[in-house]
């Protein structure tokens, strides 16, 4: 058999067609690399950017013909009330968080401080009644004992309020960026989902990926109703419950509750322990009386669910609880608003990708 002469299989055009190709796709993931270095600083806030402005844009379209079609003072007027409703919230909530460790630091350190002996109703609690008594009376009877003996736990849980502190602060920070950017999109908006709608013709096709941009806008529109307006609704009736109780510490235990409410979590884990606290504390028809409307006030989203979250948006309550626990995990209390509108756009997106594979 004679030998093939290796010079027949050598395409010189092909060879070259081939480098020129590597070096094409080279320099484009290069040039997309540094350019992805370069805005993903700004990726977050963007993407927040864009969500409030699609939950936010029909009352800019509402108030725009009452400023006389001025839609860049419309948008300027609604960014301007969510951050005031952001802002004063949190202001409030911080101000009273860090008076109070500094009146409590000014009064340990100046011998001050009293601690009231518990109620022997505490004994009563359950799992860790026994417990919390003990400690409770021990800081009573000799609070400087009590603080030696627990010093290490206090200054962890001490540093560990600070930091949350300083995280939720950024975290906010980084929605007020959010909602200026926000405001820039709502004033034009038409631009912006004229763009929207030809990347997603470009992915998705023309007939797909034409539906997926108000798609988007629906999801995100239905979950921040849905999920978002639920458990803001959830936190005011349980803060008029506890403000009318005298429980003190409303603004942050409020706080906590939006955090769990957002998670589709039930308000009531946080609940039980302050309902507890009023039966040990006051008096037997005030703390039922407490105890049912709460019970009432955390299982509101029975029937707040279909009202608000079943105007035909079908997302699974797994999606969004994952989204808002991972966004939290990964951005702080904003992600938890973030992550459930993100994961649940993905679902729908998804569902319509495997939809159009199977036609």
């Amino acid at each position: 058999m004679e030998n093939e002469d290796p010079k027949a299989s050598y395409d010189p055009l092909f060879v070259r067609n081939m480098i020129e190709s590597f070096l094409r796709i080279g320099l484009l993931a290069i040039l997309l690399f540094w350019s992805y270095d370069v805005i993903r600083p700004f990726m977050v806030p963007l993407a927040w950017g864009a969500i409030i402005a699609m939950a936010a844009f029909p009352l800019v379209k509402w108030l725009e013909p009452k400023l006389g079609g001025r839609r860049g003072l419309a948008s300027t007027l609604v960014c301007t009330l969510f951050i005031l409703v952001l802002v004063i919230p949190t202001w409030s909530i911080t101000d009273a968080l860090l008076g109070s460790l500094k009146d409590l630091t000014t009064e340990l350190e100046n011998g001050s401080l009293t601690v009231p002996p518990p109620n022997d109703k505490v004994r009563d609690w359950p799992l860790v009644g026994e417990r919390v008594f003990t400690a409770w009376s021990s800081a009573s009877s000799d609070l400087e004992s009590f603080v030696n003996s627990n010093a290490e736990s206090i200054r962890e849980a001490t540093r560990g309020v600070l930091k949350r502190v300083g995280s939720s602060l950024t975290g906010v920070l980084m929605f007020i960026v959010s909602i200026m950017i926000a405001g820039g999109f709502m004033s034009y908006a038409e631009s912006c989902g004229q763009a929207a709608n030809r990347f997603f013709v470009r992915v998705g096709g023309l007939r797909s990926g034409g539906e997926w941009a108000p798609m988007t806008v629906a999801t995100v529109r239905g979950v921040l109703q849905g999920v978002v307006g639920i458990a803001v609704i959830q936190t005011t009736l349980i803060a008029i419950g506890m403000v009318v109780a005298g429980v003190p510490g409303t603004a942050l235990w409020s706080a906590i509750v939006l955090v769990v409410a957002i998670a589709q979590l039930p308000p009531l884990i946080v609940m039980l322990p302050i309902i507890v606290w009023v039966f040990s504390t006051a008096d037997t028809t005030t703390a039922i009386i407490f105890a049912v409307y709460q019970v009432v006030a955390s299982s509101s989203d029975t029937f707040l669910k279909p009202l608000l979250l079943g105007r035909g948006l079908d997302i699974p309550m797994p999606v969004i609880l994952i989204g808002a626990i991972g966004g939290m995990i990964a951005s702080g209390v904003i992600g938890l608003f973030a992550g459930a509108v993100i994961l649940s756009i993905w679902y729908k997106l998804f569902g319509a990708w495997l939809e159009q594979q199977a036609q």
